[in-house]
C-alpha cells in the first residue's frame, strides 16, 4: 500500500549541510563529512533549519531505505560536532603483545610468539592512539572508526584453541562511548 511519507532532520546551528543532488555535505568544528545516498524514489531537501526526506507514494522498501539515510545523517551530523571513539585493550598471558605506529601503519608484533610481526594499515581520516596496553581509535566517520576497530581486533584472531584458556589479543572494550 502507497502512502504519503515525509521525516524531518533539525539541523543544529553550529552545523552547515549542503544537499547536491543525491549527495550531502556536512560541516562543524570537527570538520566536514561527504557522502552519496542511493536516493531510489526518495526526495530530499533542505528547508530553513530541516532536512524532510520522503515520498508522497512511499512503500516499505523507500520507508526502509529513507530510515538508513536518517541515521546516516544523523551520525554524520554527531561525527562533526564531537568524534566518534573506540578503546581497544591489549590482553595477553605469557608472550607480551607490543604495538606501534608508523605513520599510516600499525604494527603488532610478538603476538603468540610470532617471530613476524602484523601489519595493519590505517585509513585516512582515522587518528589511532596508545597508552601503554588501551588503544584509542577515532574519526569524525563512525563507519571508519568502527572499521579501524574492527579490524585491530580481527588481525589478533585466533582459530581453533580454546578460548577459555587462550586469551591472547586486542579487543574493543569501548564502542563510541558504550561500554562492553
Amino acid at each position: 500500500m502507497k502512502k504519503e511519507l515525509f521525516q524531518k532532520i533539525e539541523i543544529p546551528e553550529d552545523i552547515e549541510i549542503e544537499i547536491e543532488g543525491s549527495s550531502l555535505n556536512v560541516k562543524g568544528k570537527q570538520g566536514e563529512l561527504k557522502r552519496k545516498f542511493d536516493l531510489y524514489n526518495l526526495e530530499i531537501e533542505k528547508k530553513d533549519k530541516e532536512i524532510i526526506i520522503g515520498n508522497k507514494k512511499a512503500t516499505k522498501k523507500e520507508k526502509k531505505n529513507m530510515n538508513t539515510i536518517i541515521a546516516h545523517i544523523h551520525n554524520m551530523i554527531r561525527g562533526v560536532q564531537k568524534k566518534f571513539e573506540y578503546k581497544l585493550k591489549v590482553c595477553f598471558h605469557h608472550f607480551p603483545i607490543t604495538v606501534e605506529i608508523k605513520e599510516r601503519e600499525a604494527v603488532i608484533k610478538n603476538f603468540l610468539g610470532e617471530s613476524v610481526p602484523r601489519k595493519l594499515k590505517i585509513s585516512g581520516g582515522v587518528e589511532v592512539g596508545i597508552d601503554k596496553d588501551i588503544i584509542t581509535v577515532s574519526s569524525i566517520d563512525k563507519e571508519l572508526a568502527g572499521q579501524t576497530a574492527a579490524n585491530f581486533e580481527k588481525m589478533t584472531r585466533t582459530r581453533g584453541v580454546d578460548k577459555r584458556i587462550f586469551q591472547d589479543g586486542i579487543f574493543i572494550i569501548n564502542k563510541a562511548g558504550k561500554e562492553i
